[in-house]
């Protein structure tokens, strides 16, 4: 086995939101090479299907469902099929979108878009999948929020926001529910390779420049599920990846004035980081 994770659920019946592409198709990969049962969820059914053969192919079970987890009354009936035909023991709230821009430019029905995915989706998830944690004794939480929880970039207001909302939601359950065996993770992750810009709102800039250090960034999905299934199945609560990730909420916690300063001079400096990020980025492509 390769994730101690499969030897305290010896039943490996897992939950996984966003499961189409991206980081919860990575979960859900590595998981299924060790036998577990997947509650994939997502709300592209062509990339769901697709993950759901190579879970199979690689020796899990995978059973899907179309789900929009900003959706409550569709999440209420996806869960309940779940807990009753399959169980749980492992829920990974991985849904998420990613959006800036600035606030002043950011509409109210963009801020009810970002809150109802990445920060209801989370809560909806942990509370209706709790009763069945509770009852069986037991299960672990594992919660994807970001750096922006604590980085507070500027330009993206929103995406700060609902992270730092699931990592306050984390911090609360861990608390909360020690005392039925449910564990809870929170994965905090900087910028790696992923779609999450896809569905952007925020305008062509914001989406070019997060592609750009996302794509510089180097890290590739598989190695941000490996860190963090790794580190979850030890008992970590706060799930940095990679190490930078830490030393960002170390120092912002440290020395708070200077990080808004350091935080001032990059919002004046906005293009000609843009420029430098293009320079490596080219440079990476060229030496491929």
């Amino acid at each position: 086995m390769r994730y101690k994770l499969s030897e305290q659920y010896p039943k490996k019946r897992a939950f996984i939101t966003g499961a189409g592409s991206g980081l919860g198709r990575a979960f859900a990969l590595a998981l299924a090479a060790d036998g577990w049962k997947l509650g994939l969820a997502d709300i592209r059914q062509d990339r769901l299907e697709a993950v759901c053969s190579q879970v199979e192919e690689l020796g899990g079970q995978a059973f899907p469902f179309g789900l929009d987890v900003s959706d409550k009354d569709d999440y209420t009936k996806v869960a309940a099929e779940m807990g009753s035909h399959v169980g749980v023991d492992l829920l990974i709230n991985n849904a998420g979108v990613g959006d800036g821009g600035l606030f002043k430019d950011y509409s109210l029905d963009n801020w009810d878009w970002i809150v109802g995915i990445n920060q209801m989706g989370a809560i909806y998830g942990s509370h209706l999948f709790l009763p069945g944690m509770v009852q069986q004794g037991g299960g672990h939480i594992i919660n994807v929020a970001s750096a922006a929880a604590f980085g507070n970039a500027p330009m993206m207001t929103a995406y700060n926001a609902t992270k730092a909302a699931v990592l306050s939601l984390s911090e609360t359950l861990y608390v909360e529910l020690k005392p039925d065996n449910i564990k809870v993770s929170v994965a905090l992750p900087l910028f790696f390779k992923t779609n999450l810009m896809d569905s952007s709102r925020g305008g062509e800039e914001v989406k070019h420049l997060s592609h750009l250090l996302m794509e510089t960034g180097q890290i590739e999905p598989d190695t941000v599920a490996h860190i963090i299934l790794t580190q979850a199945g030890k008992g970590a609560f706060r799930i940095y990846v990679p190490f930078q990730s830490k030393l960002v909420h170390w120092f912002s916690r440290m020395f708070p004035n200077l990080f808004l300063k350091i935080k001032l001079r990059m919002a004046g400096k906005r293009v000609e980081m843009k420029q430098r990020l293009e320079k490596k980025y080219a440079a990476l492509k060229a030496g491929k």
